[in-house]
């Protein structure tokens, strides 16, 4: 069992940056793969972001190219998304998620085991 949750979230200014971040805890929770998902009203799950279990590999959908970053702290058990240059259409729940596939990680929500609660995002124009 793996537990997540997730902090960081608020209101932001278009352009402004936010830091979310999440910690992750339970049973070899240092062998999960860890993602960010974005659901925003009205619409489907949307994942964002996603680091393998060492904290090596990266991987990004392209909304978050060049705009996010996602980091781990294989040590704390955490893992952080770092957004920057934010937009409106930014403005979402965005959830933190373990996956079992350690490496590559995957980009869809079904290959992932463990969800947090959730933490609001929203960017005003």
């Amino acid at each position: 069992q793996v537990q997540l949750v997730e902090s960081g979230g608020g209101t932001v200014q278009a352009g402004g940056s936010l830091r979310l971040s999440c910690v992750a805890s339970g049973h070899a929770v240092s062998r999960y793969g860890l993602g960010w998902f974005r659901q925003a009203p009205g619409k489907e799950r949307e994942w964002i972001a996603g680091i393998d279990w060492s904290g090596g590999s990266k991987f990004y959908a392209n909304p978050a190219k060049g705009r996010f970053t996602i980091s781990r702290d294989t040590a704390k058990n955490t893992v952080q998304l770092q957004m920057t240059s934010l937009k409106p259409e930014d403005t979402a729940v965005y959830y933190c998620a373990a996956t079992r596939y350690g490496s590559p990680v995957p980009s869809i929500d079904v290959r992932y085991d463990y969800w947090g609660q959730g933490t609001q995002v929203t960017v005003s124009s």
